[in-house]
C-alpha cells in the first residue's frame, strides 16, 4: 500500500468518515475547508494519530503546519520525510 493510500486509510478510520471511500480523497484536494472538511478538532487528532502510527512529531502553532495539512500529498510527503516508524 502507498504511503497515500495509507493516510487515506488512516484519515477515515481515525476521524470516523464512514461515509467516504479511500478512493474518493484526491491527493491534493484541500482536507480542510472545501476539500474533506476537516475542522480543527480533526487536525488534532490526526497529529497525535500520525505521531503514534509514524513517529512524526507535528507541533501546535508550527508555521508550517498549513502546508503539512493542505492536502493528502502533502501530509504524505511530510510523514515520508520524518518518520522515524
Amino acid at each position: 500500500m502507498t504511503m497515500l493510500n495509507e493516510i487515506r486509510e488512516l484519515i477515515i478510520s481515525e476521524l470516523n468518515l464512514e461515509d467516504i471511500k479511500a478512493q474518493d480523497i484526491e491527493a491534493d484536494a484541500p482536507l480542510f475547508g472545501d476539500g474533506l472538511g476537516l475542522d480543527s478538532i480533526d487536525a488534532l487528532e490526526l497529529a497525535i494519530v500520525v505521531e503514534r502510527t509514524y513517529g512524526v512529531k507535528i507541533k501546535s502553532g508550527d508555521d508550517n503546519n498549513q502546508a503539512i495539512f493542505s492536502s493528502i500529498a502533502s501530509l504524505s510527503a511530510h510523514i515520508e520525510a520524518n518518520r522515524s516508524k
